[in-house]
């Protein structure tokens, strides 16, 4: 053990003599390893700082969720929209016949909404979200208050015009949350009760809520407003726990169908949108990313591990004399061999700190900068490490093996 230890450090000593002595051709030599590592690891990185933001977000809107719609969640210049805009809406009836008649749901919500302007006083929002909802929309949503209280059941059941806001309506309305708790808002003509004020929940990449920016109602209120049929109704489901959400998709399909009477060779007239599919697409698009910086990272690697082998041979050359003396009393050839090779690993080692570090000061200002903090997982240096360990041990191997095999007469007579 103590063997080994004198080793390491005359080989972390000797890396190091070799950087201070040689400092230009060194560092030449170390950018290509330090330019790949910073490739690599600031692209996994960011990568898994996205999943985690992205992870958080479909957490946020409700894990293992589907969302009873007319329309097939997602976009784009093709979108179909002709084949769903004659589909019926979805109404409250259907959520209380799927709670009797599914086995494997948990939670179960209808949701409302309704734009226009929210006013306090002289002060006005424009495009205002108002929800309608049920007593178990905060059980699949991830809604917590800052100030005051969520909605009690006995406001879902009367019906009573009471409110809760959010963070960013309060603060541009009242000044601050807690100054709202209590006071009324104006919405579209009507006044409500504010009782809540919601946790700031920030930029969100599945942007299906933006509760920093709405108001949440009783369902039985909002009906009693507007016609729920014109505001584009939906019904959230959450099922139990361990329940799969592929098998809550299948058991909806056909409950739903049974409600609205269809017949076998009858397409749906629905549509069960899948929450947690939106983070099996995103890791597709991660992954094409990650296998970019692997290949930009690779040819980095690779011109750096020449480099490294470069100076290694030099450095071999430059000691034969004191390889020749090591040898000559007694040093093996083993011993030697694994000098050489921890020098190499130590110089990639050298190299990879300072992509690290690089790295950390583009994630710091990144994280000023986007919508999520970008975190260096401990995983990834570890990997960042063991790269730069595999990779010097591959530049070195063939320098270390000529000083091995060398001939301690012979060395020690070269100059």
């Amino acid at each position: 053990m103590l063997r080994l230890a004198t080793i390491l450090w005359n080989s972390f000593r000797m890396a190091i003599g070799e950087l201070k002595a040689n400092k230009l051709r060194t560092f030449l030599s170390l950018l290509g390893v330090s330019f790949g590592i910073f490739c690599i690891i600031g692209v996994l990185a960011t990568v898994d700082s996205l999943k985690r933001k992205v992870s958080g977000d479909i957490k946020q809107v409700g894990s293992n969720s589907i969302y009873l719609d007319k329309w097939e969640y997602g976009g784009g210049n093709n979108y179909p929209w002709w084949k769903y805009i004659n589909r019926p809406t979805p109404k409250i009836e259907e959520m209380h016949y799927i709670k009797a008649k599914s086995f494997l749901t948990g939670n179960i919500a209808f949701l409302c909404r309704e734009v226009g302007n929210a006013s306090y006083r002289d002060n006005i929002l424009a495009n205002i979200t108002i929800f309608g909802t049920t007593e178990d929309f905060s059980k699949i949503q991830s809604i917590e208050t800052q100030e005051g209280r969520y909605l009690s059941d006995g406001e879902f059941e009367r019906g009573t015009p009471s409110v809760v806001i959010g963070s960013e309506i309060a603060t541009q309305l009242y000044g601050k949350p807690s100054l709202a708790i209590g006071k009324e808002i104006g919405f579209k003509g009507r006044k409500l009760v504010i009782t809540g004020v919601m946790k700031k929940q920030g930029q969100s990449f599945v942007n299906i809520f933006d509760f920093d920016n709405a108001l949440i109602t009783p369902y039985t209120y909002f009906a009693s407003v507007y016609n729920p049929d014109k505001t584009n109704p939906s019904i959230l489901i959450q099922g139990k726990e361990g329940v799969a959400t592929k098998a809550l998709q299948d058991e909806l399909q056909s409950v739903v169908r049974q409600i609205r009477r269809l017949k076998p060779t009858q397409a749906d007239n629905f549509s069960l949108n899948d929450i947690s599919s939106f983070s099996d697409k995103m890791d597709s698009i991660f992954g094409s990313i990650n296998i970019g910086g692997w290949a930009i990272a690779g040819l980095s690697l690779i011109v750096g591990a020449f480099g490294v082998a470069n100076i290694m041979f030099v450095t071999v050359r430059e000691r034969t004399s004191q390889i020749g003396l090591k040898k000559a009393i007694g040093a093996k050839s083993r011993t030697i061999l694994t000098e050489f090779l921890l020098e190499s690993a130590f110089l990639c080692i050298i190299g990879g700190l300072i992509g690290l570090f690089f790295v950390w000061i583009l994630a710091t200002v990144l994280s000023s900068v986007l919508p999520f903090p970008i975190f260096i997982a401990p995983t990834i240096v570890g990997l960042a490490l063991s790269i730069c360990i595999v990779l010097g041990v591959l530049s070195g191997i063939i320098p270390a093996s000529i000083a091995a095999k060398m001939d301690p007469v012979v060395a020690i007579r070269t100059k």
